[in-house]
């Protein structure tokens, strides 16, 4: 099963000890297909595409994803901070920990058949390989590191904030900065993948001046 339609995702498959692929076209011959092999199973599909016959191959909802997307540097709205400012001067191993518990709008934490450590370990790992391929910008405030984006051709793929520097309206500073140098490097449109249900960063990349280009539904399918 490794044709264009379901592919292989080797990375998921080693952090949940279970075969793991992504089906790329949605008919009924791959989800058939798709249900005669054990292993674990994403679809990503149109909102507005009926459901029905993922749901007759036992596939499930667990989220949707919403591209937020700023194109010109002119759109960017600024934010200033003195006590705010950011660094790609960084241990990775020092971000790992904020990983943890950090992601509680992903689709694997809100994937009922995958355990919430398991899914904690996938964006750890998913920060190690940012680093190898991307950017890794650490949020700094009055010098205490405060959270990380891990960034790749422009797109903001992973962020989070540590608890204690949570709820202080410290997140646009931090955002803009790095939009800022992610435009002055060359990157245009800078954008990001986030959860519908994560209204806090839905919010705070419409104050930023992003638009939202597209949505897709997530679902997955679990074959014993």
């Amino acid at each position: 099963m490794t044709d264009d339609a379901i592919r292989p995702v080797p990375w998921d498959s080693e952090v949940f000890g279970i075969d793991c692929f992504e089906i790329t076209h949605v008919d009924a011959y791959s989800l058939a297909r798709a249900c005669k092999r054990p292993g674990h199973y994403t679809v990503k599909i149109d909102p507005l595409t009926d459901k029905g016959m993922l749901h007759r191959h036992g596939f499930y909802y667990v989220d949707t994803l919403i591209e937020p997307v700023c194109d010109d540097p002119d759109r960017l709205t600024h934010y200033r901070h003195p006590d705010c400012s950011i660094s790609t001067d960084v241990a990775v191993d020092m971000l790992e920990p904020m990983c943890r518990a950090s992601f509680l709008h992903g689709r694997f934490h809100r994937d009922f058949n995958v355990p919430s450590k398991a899914a904690d370990q996938r964006y750890v790992r998913w920060l190690n390989q940012l680093q190898r391929e991307g950017e890794i910008f650490a949020l700094l405030y009055r010098r205490q590191t405060a959270g990380f984006i891990a960034c790749r051709q422009g797109s903001l793929l992973l962020h989070a904030i540590r608890d204690e520097f949570r709820g202080k309206g410290l997140a646009k500073y931090f955002w803009s900065a790095v939009c800022e140098q992610l435009f002055r490097q060359g990157n245009a449109p800078v954008s990001s993948s986030i959860s519908a249900a994560n209204l806090p960063v839905l919010n705070l990349y419409s104050r930023l001046g992003f638009r939202f280009k597209s949505a897709v539904d997530v679902y997955h399918g679990l074959v014993r």
